[in-house]
């Protein structure tokens, strides 16, 4: 069984995103609001009813239900709204992160926890203290998501199909992110040998903002975060071993240990099982740097 605790529209999305890719046969939206996960499971089986697609999602207000679940996704928590840095969520959320984690622990203390839950680095950090976990256990999803917005801006830019893009973003999931450009490339070609430099730092600025965007024009980003959390699932799931970026707890990576931050890391059944370190230049080395420090502040200040 799946449980995703937060059964609001990226709760949702997650749940239904999951349904369609068959990830499990069982599928647990769980909220501490009375009605809502059950009419989010309700609509969302209606849709797999069409599809032909024997999935079971429910619904539940009783953390006790998430018992002998294989992954507990936590998206839980306040959402970003139009003017706010996700550093602004900081206090407010990292409560209800710490909660549903240590809720996790007492009913599924053998399930990988996936959050999602903004701020991102500092939630994941939350996560991992007060669940115990062993940090492959605990995988973050922001840079996955960060990731779909980068290639969906190589794909405008360029006009190629978007499966032949591949392309890498680590770092702060919010102001400090670093999409690598050194590691991204279409159909094989290296993205610095198809469009012009000032192209490319127009795609990585875009790439950084583009969620305060979507905030402001429709109130929440949703599908993206859902498909997103679903990726990720899946690499899970099915044992892909898959190199994902994702946010996980640091001992000594890219220079930098007692915080999460987001790397590449290879995904399977266990979780997180290897960081990938790559080799940054100085200015990537920079950023990583920032973003690592903005973490570090945002988890002294809970």
């Amino acid at each position: 069984m799946i449980t995703i605790v937060g059964s609001g529209k990226v709760g949702g999305d997650a749940a239904l995103f999951s349904a369609l890719r068959r990830l499990d046969d069982e599928i647990l939206l769980l909220d501490i609001a009375e009605g809502l996960p059950q009419g989010e499971a309700m609509d969302t089986s209606h849709a797999l009813a069409e599809l032909g697609i024997d999935v079971s999602v429910r619904g539940s207000n009783d953390y006790a239900d998430m018992a002998g679940s294989r992954i507990v996704v936590i998206v839980a928590g306040a959402g970003r709204k139009p003017g706010m840095t996700r550093m602004d969520l900081l206090k407010i959320n990292s409560k209800v992160v710490g909660g549903v984690a240590a809720e996790a622990k007492r009913h599924a203390p053998d399930a990988i926890l996936v959050p999602v839950t903004n701020p991102l680095d500092p939630m994941v950090h939350v996560a991992h203290k007060e669940s115990g976990l062993e940090r492959g256990r605990i995988v973050g999803m922001g840079g996955m998501l960060d990731l779909s917005r980068f290639r969906e801006f190589i794909h405008g830019a360029t006009g190629h199909s978007r499966d032949s893009i591949r392309a890498l973003v680590i770092g702060e999931h919010g102001e400090n992110m670093l999409p690598l450009v050194r590691h991204s490339s279409v159909s094989g070609i290296p993205l610095a040998d198809i469009l012009p430099k000032e192209k490319i730092d127009e795609i990585v600025e875009s790439t950084k903002k583009v969620a305060a965007k979507v905030i402001s024009l429709k109130g929440a980003t949703v599908h993206a975060p859902g498909n997103a959390i679903a990726a990720i699932l899946e690499s899970i799931v099915r044992d892909r071993r898959q190199l994902v970026p994702v946010s996980t707890p640091l001992e000594g990576e890219y220079g930098h240990s007692g915080i999460a931050l987001g790397v590449p890391a290879i995904v399977g059944r266990r979780g997180v099982e290897r960081i990938v370190e790559l080799d940054l230049d100085a200015g990537e080395r920079a950023v990583m740097d920032a973003a690592a420090a903005s973490v570090r502040s945002a988890i002294g200040s809970i």
